[in-house]
């Protein structure tokens, strides 16, 4: 017999979920066995789909030997090298810069240095966080940024702000998220863009499908028009992959420097990449656990490249405008 007390970031979830995440390698059948044989919580049996609350106490009838071999092995990492900045933390919450060129999530080329395990160190180094002990709890991202944008990405250091950070943004008033970007041409009036959108995972593509696609908006405000390019604040109502980059492109005006769906110019001595930056977050009135959150406005000053192309591509001045 084992007993194991919910902590705070293993709560609020199902029994089952919560079982296939600590068991990862065990088949549903006998985590479904387990529920129905082998477990009480708080001394009773219960249904698969109960909700665990922080402090309740579950009793698996099985050998120590055994839920040692079956629980998810979770070893502390050596911490990748830090490259982004802090702008805002608290208890809940850590809102991090991204550099250009650093992937937020892993893929199968790079799944050591990125943001979301140097965060994960810089947290461990800090006491915040032992992935020795969160067995299925990883601090993570609820927004993400392609690898050559740069910019603000939020980071929920518990379960529960994790959870409340993800339907804060899918709420039009908890996080609105604006962007600098130097498109293409000359925008003089605002643009609403509305398409629905596809992305093909193979190619890592997006595209206009009006049929199949997803829903997706975007505002486009001129700040500042150049001859060749315009500098634009941009705020994205929907979260799709590529959607601004895809948007603007499918308006006639790609972002400069955009290898995928533009020209793919090359804009400063590091080489291409679309000329993006996420500056600015708005924060509407948020309940338990963002309260510190609340209200806040947030903003992350573009890199040295970014500034430097404005000046290059819109007008010398034109970062008076940001």
């Amino acid at each position: 017999m084992v007993k194991y007390v919910i902590g705070e970031n293993e709560a609020g979830q199902r029994v089952d979920r919560f079982l296939r995440k600590y068991f990862a390698g065990v088949p549903l059948s006998r985590i479904y066995r387990i529920i129905r044989k082998d477990l009480k919580v708080n001394g009773r049996r219960i249904r698969e789909d109960q909700m665990l609350e922080e402090g309740d106490e579950l009793t698996l009838y099985i050998s120590p030997e055994q839920f040692q071999k079956d629980a998810r092995q979770v070893r502390r990492k050596p911490p990748a090298r830090r490259q982004f900045k802090v702008i805002y933390e608290d208890p809940q919450v850590l809102v991090v810069s991204k550099p250009r060129g650093l992937l937020v999530h892993g893929n199968a080329q790079e799944k050591s240095n990125t943001l979301q395990n140097q965060v994960c160190g810089y947290l461990q180094d800090r006491g915040e966080y032992d992935p020795a002990q969160e067995r299925i709890f990883t601090p993570s991202p609820v927004n993400r940024l392609d690898r050559n944008t740069t910019g603000l990405v939020i980071f929920g250091k518990t379960a529960a702000a994790t959870r409340a950070l993800t339907s804060a943004i899918r709420s039009r008033d908890g996080v609105r998220k604006f962007y600098l970007a130097i498109a293409r041409g000359q925008i003089r009036e605002e643009m609403i863009l509305t398409d629905r959108l596809r992305k093909d995972e193979e190619k890592n593509r997006v595209t206009v499908d009006e049929a199949e696609g997803k829903s997706s908006e975007t505002h486009i405000r001129p700040l500042r028009a150049g001859d060749h390019h315009t500098l634009v604040e941009v705020e994205l109502i929907t979260g799709r992959t590529h959607q601004i980059r895809v948007h603007l492109a499918k308006a006639g005006h790609p972002l400069a420097g955009d290898p995928k769906y533009g020209k793919g110019e090359k804009i400063s001595p590091n080489g291409s990449g679309q000329l993006l930056h996420a500056y600015r977050l708005v924060f509407g009135e948020l309940g338990q656990p963002l309260e510190e959150l609340s209200g806040k406005t947030l903003e992350a000053r573009p890199p040295k490249v970014f500034d430097q192309a404005v000046r290059d591509l819109v007008g010398r001045d034109a970062e008076k405008n940001y």
